[in-house]
């Protein structure tokens, strides 16, 4: 049996649409300016909304069906290691060697997350617009290997950060993109300032620095790689890294890497934070208890497992208050926030100057590859001299930078007139329709209004293949998320809002997810978080639901009112 059968595809979308209806694949038209929404920060609502609990049943439920899986695992494991070795070769001792990986360190993947692998990395040919093909597979083998038939299945995009919607094969970035590519080729740059750097690479920085409003900017080729190396050239065993316990595990690493100590704070909890603070200035280092030599506070702009943002005004007071250094990680933040898409001190009308450093990555709302930090003159000056990524690392391809050049004087209104503001105000109004309908749907979903990130929760694991599947089947292409990205119990499903996304799309959203939600038994939310309750059931004691045709007629409306 072949483990990848793959023929040609002469039947591929493209090769019978015309240029326009490509274009709509990618990026869906704008039925009407009644469906562009302007961000703005309300004081009054929440950044912690109130979490929805599930009814306890639902975590019975939930912790039995993993603990019916691992009993199930092991025994699978027990026997199969005495009956059939051949199948357990590579966790099983051989010729006097040690095994490959342990069986008890290996279980997770083999006995739980391969019954789902038929979900997760499906292959996908074009590019992640509004829609994205996939290629169609079946597993003869329970997931251990696929057959792909060379068909391709159109799917509605909630899968991808293609949060502007620039990730097309159509427009003014991909003509300079491929413009870039006949000047400058695909390596090399022309005339060089310095090794792997060329005036593209300068001129973009400089647009970068002035997009978020620091006085400088160095960009990376990889967004992992700038949080994985950045540290080492800030700090050392003599510093303190206070981290958000939901940090990105780029983060994690780069600190770990730094060999800085590390202290963590619950998620956006202000108080403990404070209280570390002034342990850690009063005790300082834990062995001589001199004074610390810095003091960074890491947190995210955006966390995109939860949907909801870093509360900047509490910690902007804290580091006028204790004189830390705040670093500010915009990566799902930065073009997907703020009335200019500038991220989260846009949209809570702060100052850049009151954060020391701005990370973000150029694959998400860019439609591109790479990362950058900008900051004040002298800590960038520092990065240009020391940081490994650049000294060790290849600089980016032209067309990519073209490409991050490009979309972000979009963005900015530098050319296409207010294209970028339409995109802005187009991925505002759809992530909040979809969340608010979904809620009122009786879906528990977390995160804030404004957030392009809307996790489903699903709790038990079944659900999580099943979930997907059906959403494939419905021709939907999503993202289920479970342990160790999430708690145990808190499996969800990841919907990624786009501009290039219709309210028809989400409509069409809506429609499907109801179908899924009571085949699955999904919807149990208690209608705590906000906008979901239906006033006539709420005042009969009745848990909040509202028909489908009421949320298509009134949450498009209704999206654009607070929702606390």
């Amino acid at each position: 049996m072949e483990k990848f059968v793959y023929k040609r595809l002469p039947n591929a979308p493209e090769e019978h649409l015309s240029e326009k209806e490509r274009m709509e694949m990618e990026f869906g038209p704008l039925s009407s300016k009644d469906y562009l929404y302007e961000v703005s920060y309300d004081p009054n609502q929440p950044l912690n909304p109130a979490v929805d609990e599930p009814p306890y049943f639902v975590v019975i439920f939930t912790y039995l069906n993993y603990l019916i899986l691992i009993i199930i695992g092991h025994l699978k494991d027990f026997f199969g290691k005495r009956f059939m070795p051949q199948y357990f070769e590579a966790v099983l001792p051989k010729n006097g060697y040690p095994p490959w990986y342990s069986a008890f360190e290996s279980f997770y993947p083999r006995r739980l997350k391969k019954r789902l692998d038929d979900c997760f990395a499906r292959p996908i040919c074009g590019v992640p617009g509004r829609f994205v093909r996939c290629f169609d597979r079946i597993s003869p083998d329970y997931n251990e290997t696929f057959l792909y038939s060379g068909e391709l299945k159109p799917l509605l995009n909630l899968s991808s950060y293609n949060y502007l919607g620039f990730a097309q094969s159509i427009g003014s970035c991909t003509d300079a993109a491929v413009k870039s590519v006949e000047e400058y080729g695909t390596s090399s740059c022309g005339p060089r300032n310095q090794i792997g750097t060329c005036n593209l690479h300068k001129e973009t920085e400089a647009l970068v620095a002035r997009f978020v409003g620091k006085d400088d900017a160095v960009m990376f080729s990889m967004g992992f790689g700038t949080n994985a190396n950045l540290f080492t050239s800030l700090v050392n065993s003599k510093c303190l890294v206070i981290s958000d316990s939901l940090n990105h595990s780029s983060i994690r690493f780069g600190i770990r890497l730094a060999g800085a100590a590390v202290k963590v704070f619950p998620h956006n909890d202000m108080e403990k934070l404070e209280q570390i603070l002034r342990e850690s200035i009063s005790q300082g280092q834990s062995k001589t208890h001199r004074p610390w030599k810095k003091i960074v506070v890491c947190v995210e702009g955006l966390y995109s497992m939860e949907g909801n943002l870093a509360d900047l005004p509490a910690l902007v007071a804290l580091r006028e208050k204790y004189k830390f250094y705040l670093f500010v990680d915009e990566a799902h933040s930065i073009g997907a926030l703020g009335k200019s898409g500038r991220g989260v001190c846009d949209y809570f009308g702060i100052s850049p100057s009151k954060v020391d450093m701005l990370m973000g990555t150029f694959t998400k709302s860019f439609g591109a590859a790479g990362g950058y930090v900008a900051a004040d003159q002298e800590i960038i000056d520092r990065l240009r001299l020391d940081i490994s990524t650049n000294v060790y690392g290849e600089s980016m391809p032209p067309a990519v930078v073209t490409q991050i050049n490009t979309s972000l004087r979009i963005i900015m209104g530098e050319i296409n007139g207010d294209e970028g503001k339409q995109r802005l105000q187009r991925i505002a109004f759809n992530s909040r329709y979809l969340r608010l309908g979904l809620k009122r749907l009786g879906f528990i979903i977390y995160g804030v209004d404004d957030s392009p990130v809307v996790p489903l929760l699903l709790y038990a694991p079944p659900k999580m293949p099943a979930f997907s599947r059906m959403m494939y089947e419905r021709g939907v292409a999503v993202v289920v998320v479970g342990y160790p990205a999430t708690e145990l119990i808190s499996s969800r499903v990841r919907l990624c809002v786009s501009a290039s996304l219709t309210k028809e799309d989400i409509d069409r959203i809506l429609t499907i997810c109801d179908d899924i939600g009571d085949k699955l038994y999904l919807k149990f939310s208690s209608g705590i978080s906000g906008g979901e309750k239906h006033p006539g059931d709420y005042k009969k004691g009745i848990p909040p639901r509202w028909s489908l045709k009421e949320v298509l007629e009134r949450t498009p409306e209704d999206c654009k009112k607070p929702t606390y």
